[in-house]
Order: structure tokens, then sequence, then C-alpha cells
């Protein structure tokens, strides 16, 4: 991904609600979480490989690019390119089968998700390396795990060879450049305001870093890695 403004991008109007930004160049964060905040009805065990079987399909069925997944408790977390900006296509496909094989296994009532999918475009490479943090240091943050490597669903415990990879992930730069200064930086806890940061600029269709509130200035997030 080029450290540039965002390119070959377009807006829609999607369901009804606030317009989603289709990228054909630019990587997504996307998560979604289980209705009501519940947790999986499941062992995330099986969890994981209902998500892996599906995240392969994705992968060559629709073209897509994925960078990295983790499966917490009660949602995931995705990063994803699309090349052929089908970002709504992928999803779709992604939440209604897994869904569906969840509720089924589990004897669900109703559905699994609460809602539609978040998503926000990450339009520089720093914003990359904000949100590839964020990720993969979701389980530590929430407690699960100590370290990031630790923690079993997650695609980065795989590329270290901790476990078999079942998603087809592409070419990690930013681990196999220096894995071990890598991991150093993932497990390397959050000092200021970043981590509230990087969660308040998700929360936008194009991942956008709040400034100082009083000096107005930029975000160091965007010039350096938290």
């Amino acid at each position: 991904m080029r450290d540039s403004p965002l390119d070959n991008i377009a807006s829609s109007a999607f369901m009804g609600r606030a317009k989603r930004v289709f990228s054909s160049d630019n990587p997504y964060h996307v998560t979604a979480r289980c209705i009501n905040k519940n947790w999986f009805k499941l062992p995330l065990e099986t969890v994981w490989n209902i998500f892996c079987d599906h995240l392969y399909f994705v992968d060559h069925a629709y073209t897509a690019d994925l960078h990295a997944f983790v499966l917490m408790n009660n949602h995931f977390h995705l990063i994803v390119t699309t090349p052929l900006a089908n970002i709504d296509k992928v999803m779709w496909y992604l939440m209604s089968h897994v869904s569906r094989e969840l509720t089924q296994a589990s004897g669900r009532i109703n559905q699994t998700f609460g809602g539609p999918y978040y998503s926000s475009i990450i339009g520089s490479n720093h914003h990359f390396s904000n949100v590839y943090k964020y990720v993969y240091r979701n389980p530590v943050e929430a407690g699960l795990c100590t370290n990031v490597e630790d923690y079993k669903y997650s695609t980065l415990n795989g590329l270290l060879g901790l476990s078999q990879i079942k998603i087809p992930v592409v070419e990690d730069s930013i681990l196999f450049d220096d894995p071990s200064g890598t991991l150093g930086w993932l497990n390397k806890e959050y000092r200021n305001n970043h981590l509230v940061d990087i969660e308040t600029a998700l929360t936008k269709r194009l991942f956008t870093l709040p400034r100082n509130r009083e000096t107005r200035e930029q975000n160091p997030l965007e010039n350096e890695r938290c």
C-alpha cells in the first residue's frame, strides 16, 4: 500500500445507512460483534475453524487479500484489501455464512451478529501500522494473554509457526522484516492516549486520527509507531 492520499475509491449508500466507501487499493479494518454483546455460544476453537473455512473461501472466490485476523469471545477484527472494490460482497458472504453455521451448531434461535459490520479504510502506511498493532494487541488489552504471540485465535500465532495457519494471509512484511523487533513493538504497552486515539479513528469511514484538542496539532501517530 502506498503512503499517500486515498485513490480509486467511491462512496455508495448501503442499506439506507451512512455512505460506505469502496476501495480497490487501500486496506480496511473490519469488525462485527455478537448480538447483545453476548459471547459466541460455542467453544472458541469451533468458531475459529468456521471462520477459517469461510475466510479461505472469500480469499479465493472474491479476490480478497487478508492481512490479519483475530477472533475474540464475542467479536472479530479483520484487516483486508479488496482489489475488486467489493468489500460489501466479501462481508455479506462472510457474515451470512458464518452466522448460519454458528446458529445451526449452537442451536441459537436468533442470528449470531447484532448488526452490520463496521469498516474503516486505512489510508497510509503509518495508519496501517497503528491498526495492525491494535488488532494483534486486542487479546492482550482484554486480559486474555500476556504476549500477542501467545493468543491462539490470531493469524499472528500461525505466522510465527506456533499453530497451523489455515487463513491464507498475504505476505506480512511488517512481521518478517524484523520478527523480534516487531514482537517487541507489539508487546509494548500504549502510552499517553494512543489507544483511545486509534479506537476513535476506527469509528470513521476513513481512518482519521484526532488532532490535539487544545493546539490542533497533528497527532504524533501520523508519523511514528505507537
